[in-house]
Order: C-alpha cells, then structure tokens, then sequence
C-alpha cells in the first residue's frame, strides 16, 4: 500500500440500467439524501444505547419513514428513460411514503394500536397508500419478481375463501381490512421480524463496512492477498478466492463482492491463462463465499437469528466447518484448473506478506473484537458499533485514510443507502409473512410437501430424502426469482415447517434453507454473482454460471447432510468434539471425491476419465450421508477412483508412442 501497492487501483465498473438501478445523485438532491441517510445513521446508533421507550415497533415506524422516501429518490423508476435526477413523480411518492410511514404515531400511536383489528376507513387507506409504495420500492430496488409474488400472496389471501373448502389450501377468507390490520397494524407485517432484522443489525454491518472501506481495509485485504500467493503458479486463482473472503466482510453481498474482486483481480489471472468463464466462475463462487462465511454473514443470517431466537454468535458457529468444506471444493477446483489449462506463475509484487501485516494488518483488529465482545456476551448491535468505532480510530494509523469529519459523514450516509435495498425487501417480506401467518398457508404447504413424499414411499428415511430434494429444488427455483432475503423468509415460512414435521432439528432446517437461499446468485439462469463476474472478464454469461456452479457445488450438497441423518447436526458444530470432528473428515472426502468428479484430475495422478470420475462422484455423495454403511462404501468407492486413475496414468505411460512415417530420403543434388 502506499508506494507498496502491489496492484493498481481498480477500474470503474459499468453496468447498464438493470444491474445498477440506484441514480449517482449530485447537487442539492444528493446532499438532500446524504444529510438525511446520516440522520438516519445517528438515530439507528441512538437506538442502539437509548432505545426509545414506546417499544421496537414504534422505531421501526421512523426508521421506514426515514429510508423508504430515500429509496424513490435514489433509485429510478425504470421508466422514462432513466433519469439520474429524481422528477415530479418520484418527489410526490417520496413525500407521500413519509406521510403514511409517520401517520401511526403523529395521530397518537397509542390509540392507533387500541384499533387493532377495527381499523377506521382513513387508517384503511393510509396502510393501502403504504401497501402500493413499499411493493413500488420493492420493485425499483430488486426488479419484477418479488412484487409479483407478493401481489399473489394478497390475491391468495382475499381470494383464498372462494376456493373449495376441500382443498388443503382453501380458507376462511380475508377483507381487504383484515388485510391492511395485518401489514399496517401487527407485528407479522411490515414491522415484523424481516424489518426489525434490517433496522437493528444490518444497517449497522453496512455501516461498519463502509467505515472499513474508507479506512483502507479493502485495499489491503486485496494486497495480502496477492502477496501471500506469490510464489505459486497457483497465485492467482488464490488471491481471487482469498480476496473474495476479506472482501466479503465488508460488502457483505455475493454479486458486489464478485465484481469488486474482479475488477481487481481479473488482469492477474488473464495474465496467468485462466479463461473467462473459468475465471469469472471462480469469482462468482469466490463472490457468494463471502456471505456464507463468518465474521459477517449475509442479511439472512441474522433472520435466522430472529426467527430461532438465539444469538448471532450462534449462527456464526453453525457455520463454521461449512466454510471450511465450501472453500476446501473451491481451493481444490483451483488447483485442479491451474494444472488442466496450464495456467502459468504471474510476476511476484515487491511486497511480501508479512510486511503488509506488520504495517497494516490493524485492519483485521475490528474482525476480531466482533467476535471477541459476542462470546464475552455482548450484544451482535453493540459490538458491531465498538468494532466501527475502533475500525475508525485506527484509520489514523494511515495518514491517506484519516476518518476525518467529511468521511465519517460519507461512511455514515453510505452506510444507510446500502441498507435502503434490503429495507424495501424486508418491508415487503412483511406481506408474505403476514399473509401466511393469517391464513395458515405455510403449515398447509408443508402438510402436501409431505404427503406427496409419502404418496410414493411409507419409508421414514426415504421421506425425509424425498422431501429433502423437493425442498432443495424447490428454493434454488425461487432463489431464480427473489433476492436472498425474501428467498429465506419464504422459504422459512413454507419449507421450514416440512422439515420440522419430519423430526430436523430446528438450527439444522433453518441453515438448510438459509444455504440454499444463498446459493441462488450462482444458480443459472438467474445467477447475479456469475453475471456480474462475467461483466468484468468478458466471458459469456451461462458458461461462466455453470463454472461457478462446479466451483460451488460442494455448499449445495453439504446442506443436504444436515438434514439427512442424525450425525449431520455435527457439521453445524452441534454434538460432541469427537462427533464433529470425524463428520468433517468424512465430509472433507465427500468434497475431494467431487472435485475429482466435476475436475476430471486426480491430484498428484493427473487427467481422468470416466472410470475415475463416476466412482469419485459416487463416492462424495455416499459419504455425505453420513451413515456408517453409506461411510463405507463411500470410501471403498472413492479408493477405487484412486487405483483405477492411477491404472490409467501406467497405462497411458507405457504405451508405445505411435510410429510415424519413415523419413524421406534426401535427393542428392
């Protein structure tokens, strides 16, 4: 860093309407949102040592009013061409979201909670107003397909009464009153638990993350990096993968992750031979990786929290040896492409690791005080507001990156539009979640995702199995369309229940559907990271989503073996040290045997074919079940991988080379 940067700065990166819908506000409008986005910021870190006495739900009511006007001004509405400045349209919406978020409590919030359930007509059309902007938000923030879904949550709850009574999904049926009650009224709708999540934690990790950018972090995690792989032909497919870990602390989204490290990185490993595809695949997985990793999970995260009433700590825990399996898959994918594309050593920076660490390795001091004040037992929003505070006041060892009075204002501001994307999520969630709290629906979806199961079998095992791989299939479909969030919060509502049905441990189906919720960005046809990745190195989109789906497939199939049998609790550090510590072996060569399969190379033999891959594959899904017999051929499968590649590669070397055609002959001149 300094005169020791090992890389240049990184390029801008473009994106057209879709990817990028947020304006780059300028002028009065701009200093408008950003004096507003801080005074949001004070009031959430206020909230955090004087929370306000009326209760969460009263705060949550002026934390909407404070960011969903923000979200119509700093986002387009997508028609009209685009415009950067925010016109006539998006001032009114703006003014009118501030009007219905600030209604409940300017005319007397007491009384308005004692009409629970007997709503007055102007209350009714004040939570209508706030029904139709907070889908409208959702849809600027996030595209089409979550509003879509929601609109169909509220046709299915006004509708559902008309169904015949006979079918498991009929109900009593639902006024447009009882309706608004439940979002405008309640703690299950727009000031449910999704919100409550956004406004209490992830605001304040978007803050924190815009304090460590700003303070240097970012540029240093990519250079140690770089400099911790130099000597490798392997380097440069590590310091994407391990910059894509640090980096993910602070963006804490899988597609924005993906592109920053691209950006940066890309060069490097273009430079070294990897392909586009290849190299935006490794990205992507690199990308979402973040978001699945501790210290800073991804919003969903801290739903699962909520939702199971536990700490953060705890989750973080869950998580652990899951990291280390999907970041075993991809580092093993690395060096299986280094050695099948021939990718060559890059020029070592003139910076060594250990001098960036002994000059700035301050910055990974927040991490740990993070995880340090969570186990001493304080709380997940204070201990990320003292690891801000020290990110901050440590920046002052780098005289380029002094927090000074203008960037702290910056970080604040940006921290608060970061978040305004999950808020208009998380709002709308409320809608979902509101609308199956009062109709029933999840316990009756849940009741025919068993049944159908059990139409085919009576088996116990091959139930749970059954409703498994429908589950899975049916999240990685709705992760195509919703963002990670609302893909979570659904699939809690609907999945969550199944599971629970059939005997999984609660801490094992929530981070069952959490994984897959997540794992939707490197899903093709949708997968943002993969697009996003490609974007950057040029390859084409749906060969880059299949190479970051091979980079990745290990987070698929590892979630499936929480949930199978009894022992893969133990992968989730739930069990004793010896229980835990022989399923992450078995499921460390479950990853191996997938690798080989999907890499077609067996390390230290080289290129395989079919006669090695097939048994590979077999044996890395036997031995993620995690039953002793299942354990056991499971080994003798992936053995077999091994001895027949071996087999191969003596039989490739002793075959005699072809003869060619006998020189000819030189005429004598």
């Amino acid at each position: 860093m300094g005169d020791d940067r090992s890389l240049a700065d990184p390029p801008a990166v473009h994106y057209d309407e879709e990817e990028r819908p947020a304006r780059q506000l300028t002028g009065r409008t701009g200093l408008l949102v950003s004096v507003v986005a801080f005074a949001v910021a004070l009031f959430v870190l206020w909230q955090v040592f004087r929370p306000l006495a009326q209760g969460s739900q009263y705060y949550l009511i002026i934390f909407l009013a404070g960011t969903l006007p923000l979200v119509f001004l700093a986002y387009r509405s997508g028609f009209g061409g685009g415009r950067e400045t925010p016109g006539v349209t998006d001032w009114i919406l703006a003014g009118g979201s501030l009007v219905v978020c600030l209604y409940p409590i300017v005319g007397g919030y007491d009384d308005f909670l004692n009409r629970q359930g007997l709503l007055e007509p102007v209350d009714i059309v004040f939570g209508a107003v706030l029904l139709a902007l907070v889908i409208e938000a959702c849809r600027r923030t996030t595209g089409w397909a979550l509003p879509i879904v929601c609109l169909l949550f509220l046709a299915y709850g006004y509708y559902g009464g008309l169904l015949p009574q006979t079918w498991p999904i009929a109900h009593s049926g639902l006024d447009f009153a009882q309706i608004v009650d439940a979002l405008y009224n309640s703690g299950s709708g727009f000031y449910g638990t999704p919100l409550d999540v956004a406004a209490t934690y992830i605001v304040l990790f978007t803050i924190y993350g815009a304090v460590l950018d700003l303070s240097g972090a970012s540029r240093f995690f990519v250079d140690l990096s770089v400099a911790a792989f130099r000597r490798s032909r392997s380097a440069a497919g590590r310091t994407a993968v391990a910059a894509g870990f640090l980096l993910g602390t602070v963006s804490g989204s899988g597609t924005a992750t993906a592109v920053s490290v691209g950006a940066v990185t890309w060069p490097m490993l273009r430079r070294a031979g990897y392909p586009p595809e290849q190299a935006g695949g490794m990205l992507a997985a690199a990308g979402v990786g973040a978001i699945l990793s501790p210290p800073t999970l991804g919003a969903a995260a801290f739903i699962v929290a909520e939702y199971l009433n536990v700490s953060y700590l705890t989750v973080l825990g869950w998580a652990m040896i899951p990291t280390v399996l999907y970041y075993l898959g991809i580092l093993l994918a690395v060096e299986i492409d280094v050695r099948r594309h021939g990718v060559r050593a890059v020029e070592a920076p003139a910076t060594g690791a250990w001098r960036l660490l002994g000059r700035f390795g301050y910055h990974f001091s927040s991490l740990i005080v993070i995880v340090a004040l969570l186990a001493l037992g304080v709380s997940a929003t204070r201990s990320v507001v003292y690891a801000t505070i020290l990110a901050g006041a440590l920046s002052f060892l780098d005289r380029r990156h002094w927090m000074t009075p203008r960037r702290i204002f910056t970080a604040l501001s940006a921290g608060v539009r970061g978040v305004l994307p999950v808020v208009a999520v998380c709002a709308a969630a409320g809608v979902i979640t509101a609308t199956t709290t009062k109709t029933g629906l999840g316990a009756q979806l849940a009741s025919l995702l068993v049944n159908g199961a059990r139409a085919i079998t009576d088996e116990p095992a091959v139930v749970l199995a059954l409703t498994v791989v429908l589950a899975a299939f049916a999240l990685a479909l709705l992760g195509l369309a919703v963002p990670v969030t609302a893909s979570f919060i659904i699939g809690w509502v609907i999945i969550g229940p199944a599971l629970l049905t059939l005997g999984v441990p609660a801490p094992a189906a929530a981070m069952f559907v959490f994984y897959y919720s997540v794992l939707s960005e490197v899903t093709p046809p949708t997968a943002l990271a993969a697009v996003g990745a490609s974007a950057i190195t040029g390859g084409r989109a749906i060969p880059t989503m299949w190479q970051a789906l091979k980079y990745a497939l290990p987070a698929f199939l590892v979630p499936i073996a929480f949930v199978l049998t009894d022992e893969g609790e133990f992968l989730l550090a739930r069990g004793p040290l010896l229980g835990i510590l022989w399923t992450t072996v078995v499921a460390a060569l479950a990853v191996f045997g997938l690798a080989v399969a999907t890499g077609a190379w067996m390390p230290g033999v080289g290129a395989t074919g079919p006669a090695t891959r097939v048994p590979a594959a077999v044996a890395g899904l036997l031995l993620l079940y995690l039953d002793p017999v299942a354990i056991a051929t499971g080994v003798t499968a992936l053995l077999a991988a091994v001895l027949v590649s071996m087999l191969e590669k003596r039989r490739a070397t002793a075959a005699p080379l072809p003869e060619g055609p006998a020189p000819r002959a030189r005429t004598p001149q």
